[in-house]
């Protein structure tokens, strides 16, 4: 394969491509070393592993704050080292744990400095602003002048998130993005990030050192081990096949429980208006799933774990829950469901 056909290859399959990767620092540390996996475009690639596996080196090549000894990385389906490295920086996002907020600009002159860069007008600067912080959930009116030390820790981190969209990105690299957050404020973000990604057509590197954090926000996941790329693929495939001890070790032994929380409700109600026979004599006597009630009225949304629904089947000794979306019942879930599904899943893998 000449080179031009194997770019346009890149180019079609991959938004980032890792070619037998290698890093080497001047003290001859290896940093990482013949790391070769694709990143499909919008999607989220999580990096985890243990501190000093390589993850953030491996994330910071794509942007060239540090540039590779050997091997190739391909973007868009171009070699990165063919690219105008100050342009390539601005055409990706960018955030860090420790935010890196300008404190003595506003919150809307912090989300603007990509855009100025690039030469945008303002009007069209003034309407990504507003646009941001109302999907940021960050109502203009009432943050757009606001200074950053004037916010609290998780609503800095949103405008962290708008600033590394403002210019509106094909990739974004996030590095410990939510770890410097309290568990709860931590939480929720993962969760309205969830949302986002879901509006947006970003193609995301997203580096961790929490197995949780990493199965709950990754389409794909890449395991780390002292500069080796130990396992990458889905989370569901890394909890079904650990490649060997020490990714069993790093999931850990709750590795049910960890399935059962990646797997959204979703994925595996029963649609309303759908007749279902089986347990429907011990569920509902074979009604619809759109005239099934509980005994609580507890329910679940569509995005919540199967976990969740199982934990509230067990608090409210039912064994169906209706799947509630914006007010509607869309469907119904049993716990029958939820091993039925497992067992699928396991007999797929």
């Amino acid at each position: 394969m000449n080179d031009k056909s194997h770019t346009l290859e890149q180019e079609v399959s991959s938004m980032i491509t890792f070619d037998n990767v290698t890093k080497v620092y001047p003290d001859q540390t290896v940093a990482i070393e013949n790391i070769s996996f694709e990143v499909e475009r919008g999607t989220t690639t999580v990096f985890v592993g243990p501190s000093g596996c390589g993850k953030t080196t491996t994330m910071t090549i794509v942007n060239r704050l540090e540039e590779p000894t050997e091997g190739t990385v391909y973007y868009d389906g171009s070699d990165i080292q063919e690219l105008d490295k100050v342009e390539l920086r601005r055409d990706i996002g960018y955030v860090i744990q420790e935010i890196g907020l300008f404190d003595h600009m506003t919150v809307g002159e912090n989300i603007a400095t990509v855009p100025e860069l690039k030469g945008w007008k303002q009007e069209r600067i003034d309407d990504r602003i507003d646009e941001l912080l109302a999907l940021m959930d960050l109502p203009p009116e009432a943050y757009r002048d606001q200074y950053p030390t004037a916010l609290s820790g998780g609503q800095q981190q949103r405008v962290g998130v708008a600033r590394a969209l403002a210019a509106d990105p094909d990739v974004i690299l996030m590095d410990e993005p939510f770890g410097a957050l309290d568990p709860i404020t931590r939480s929720e973000l993962q969760d309205e990030f969830l949302e986002i990604q879901d509006r947006i057509d970003t193609t995301i590197l997203f580096v961790t050192h929490d197995i949780n954090e990493a199965l709950k926000m990754g389409d794909k996941i890449a395991i780390f081990d002292v500069g080796e790329l130990v396992q990458y693929g889905t989370p569901q495939e890394i909890l079904a096949n650990p490649a060997n001890e020490f990714v069993e070790e790093f999931i850990g032994s709750d590795r049910t429980l960890k399935e059962l929380q990646i797997t959204h409700v979703k994925e595996i109600m029963q649609p309303a208006g759908v007749e279902h026979e089986t347990h429907a004599a011990a569920v509902d006597g074979g009604d619809k799933v759109s005239e099934v009630t509980t005994a609580s009225d507890v329910h679940v949304s569509p995005t919540d774990g199967a976990d969740i629904a199982l934990s509230r089947m067990i608090e409210t000794d039912t064994e169906a829950l209706q799947v509630i979306d914006d007010g509607d019942v869309v469907g119904k879930v049993t716990e029958q469901d939820i091993r039925s599904y497992r067992t699928a899943t396991e007999e797929g893998m």
